[in-house]
Parts: structure tokens; sequence; C-alpha cells
């Protein structure tokens, strides 16, 4: 007898679901907002001079599980500066591939030059095509921002900029860059 009922247990279960309203999702026309914590793309931040916020440490490399960033590190110069401090990142690479989201990198930073905007859209035909670039991660230059390299804000030294005087509007501790 339990055989016999064993395929109508089954319907039962197709017969229930057919008649629930269903929930239809319109992406990609409506897109829904991002909840304040969401991890999406990473943004490479700037001072409100326009010079790079990374130093080139390499901390967000070694802290992140997945081995999905690649920092490479150079000397400024008084003829090109990136960055307030002795060195900025010349290659800065995230492998979109291998990230999992897991924000680590942005713990690690100590200049918060690494945050996490609410990007989502990654997907793409081609594998390289998301291994990103340090010029696809910077953030776009605001009016009043020079392209690097030029020198530090006239009176200004490295202190002035760790200490928050050229932090971009919008940036203050635990904030998130938009996207």
């Amino acid at each position: 007898m339990a055989d016999l009922l064993a395929p109508i247990a089954g319907f039962g279960v197709t017969f229930k679901t057919m008649f629930k309203k269903v929930t239809t999702e319109q992406y990609p026309e409506e897109k829904k907002p991002m909840l304040p914590r969401f991890h999406g793309r990473h943004v490479l931040n700037r001072y409100s001079d326009g010079l790079e916020r990374c130093i080139g440490c390499e901390l967000c490399a070694w802290a992140c599980p997945a081995d999905a960033i690649f920092v490479q590190g150079a000397e400024n110069t008084d003829e090109e500066r990136f960055s307030p401090g002795e060195r900025y990142g010349r290659v800065y690479q995230i492998n979109y591939l291998r990230c999992i989201f897991c924000g680590m990198c942005l713990e690690a930073c100590p200049t918060r030059a690494l945050t996490m905007s609410h990007a989502y859209e990654l997907a793409d035909s081609s594998r390289t095509s998301l291994i990103f670039e340090k010029h696809e991660l910077l953030a776009p230059l605001d009016s009043g921002m020079q392209e690097p390299p030029h020198a530090m804000a006239p009176g200004a030294d490295v202190a002035d900029y760790y200490d928050g005087a050229f932090d971009p509007p919008g940036l203050e501790q635990g904030s998130e860059v938009a996207g």
C-alpha cells in the first residue's frame, strides 16, 4: 500500500507549488538597492587632491584568504609622486574569479585605501576581463583633483594626509564609497 502512495505524495508537492503566488524579480530592468553593509566591487580611494591612498604595503594581499590580490609597491620620488608616503602601489590587481568578497582586505589596509562599493554586476564572457587592474579600480577624479604624479599640497606633509586633512568628502571612518 505504501508503494502505491509514494508517487502520489511526490505529485502532491508539485500540485501544492503550482498554485502558490509567484515572486518575480524584474532584474535587470529594476535593480533593488543594496543594504549598507553589502560588499561589492573594490575601489582604490584617493585623497582630495588626487594622490592615491594606497602605499603599496601589500597587507591587503597578505590578508586575502583566497589569494585574489596582487600588489607590487614602488618608491615615490620628488619628480614622480603617486601617494604622500615613501611608497605607492605600482601594480595592483584583484582577481574576481577568486575573490570571495569577505572584506578581510579592507580590515588590513592601514590607510583606508581600499573600500567596497555596491557594484555587483561582474559577469563577463572572458576570464581575463575579471582580473581588474589598478586603472579599473581607482576612484575617478572629482573636480579639483589632479591626476598623479604630482607633488603634495603646498605646505602639507605626510602627517597631514594620514591625519585626515585631505580626506575626500563623505569618506568618514566606517563608511564605504558608493558605486
